[in-house]
């Protein structure tokens, strides 16, 4: 088998073939060029593939511990070590509750056991049908308005429990 060719058809830069013949690898691999394949970009690899398939899978960390030549436990250990990387894939809507200690201080605990006993599912978790995953945050840096949530990407901040729970009750209605 030559460089250029792997059973997918194609190495994508390295000896190393993707895990499938998926086009998002490529901007993986756009990535891992762009820093030389070199180890210390393992952290910007990790955010390449979360942003590419929305998470990390076995077949990821793998394929990239072999492009960029460090241990396997080296990978899982940083993509488990730092919160901003899920090796799950996320819900459809997505409810992040920021911990930091002015957010907790202002009921952050009160917000995650509303939201936990709604959709019956832990932080870290994703609901059986695939629609919300209930996630915490250490710090969104966004102080002022705590207690602060992320709902899909948006800032909400100086939230109820009531609230935050009618908004996710709405998710569940409008995706049903």
């Amino acid at each position: 088998m030559s460089v250029a060719q792997t059973h997918h058809g194609r190495f994508l830069g390295s000896r190393t073939p993707a895990p499938s013949g998926d086009a998002r690898w490529k901007l993986v691999a756009a990535t891992m060029r762009r820093h030389g394949y070199r180890a210390d970009a393992l952290i910007e690899v990790l955010h390449a593939v979360q942003g590419a398939f929305g998470f990390l899978d076995d077949d990821g960390l793998r394929f990239v511990a072999a492009s960029l030549r460090v241990p396997y436990s080296r990978v899982y250990g940083v993509a488990t070590f730092y919160q901003h990387f899920t090796l799950r894939p996320p819900g459809k809507h997505t409810c992040v509750v920021c911990m930091g200690t002015t957010c907790y201080i202002k009921g952050a605990q009160g917000l995650v056991e509303a939201v936990q006993d709604r959709l019956g599912v832990k932080p870290g978790q994703t609901t059986k049908d695939g629609r919300v995953s209930l996630l915490e945050a250490r710090c969104i840096g966004s102080c002022g308005l705590a207690p602060a949530v992320v709902l899909d990407g948006a800032m909400h901040g100086k939230i109820k429990a009531e609230d935050l729970v009618g908004k996710v009750e709405e998710w569940m209605k409008h995706d049903s």
